[in-house]
């Protein structure tokens, strides 16, 4: 879904994600929402993925992830993926290249396809 902005009216809340994916099928807010931190943090924002209902919300900073699961008080922050328990956080980290992006994404794929093998 791209960086799309999404609302709920019901509530107020809205916000754009950088990245956001829904699995399975498209639905009316992501599954994952992937925040890229710059200069502040996320905490605030996570207050609105929890009223849009955004089941995980990963956030990247200083070269690493972090995964925010969404549970009844709000969202702990967790080791693994939920939604995508067999991916490989560290490793994904690693490849994330902004300056270099298309080779990343192919150097990515190839690792991927190789665990396949």
């Amino acid at each position: 879904m791209g960086s799309t902005t999404f609302r709920k009216i019901a509530q107020e809340r809205g916000l754009e994600p950088d990245e956001c994916y829904c699995l399975g099928q498209k639905k009316e807010f992501p599954d994952i929402a992937i925040e890229v931190v710059l200069s502040s943090g996320i905490v605030n924002k996570l207050d609105i993925y929890r009223g849009l209902g955004v089941t995980e919300v990963w956030q990247w900073e200083s070269g690493a992830f972090k995964i925010y699961q969404l549970r009844a008080a709000g969202y702990d922050c967790v080791e693994t993926s939920q939604l995508l328990p067999g991916c490989d956080i560290k490793q994904l980290a690693s490849y994330v290249q902004p300056e270099n992006q298309f080779d990343a994404v192919m150097e990515f794929r190839d690792w991927l396809r190789s665990r396949q093998a």
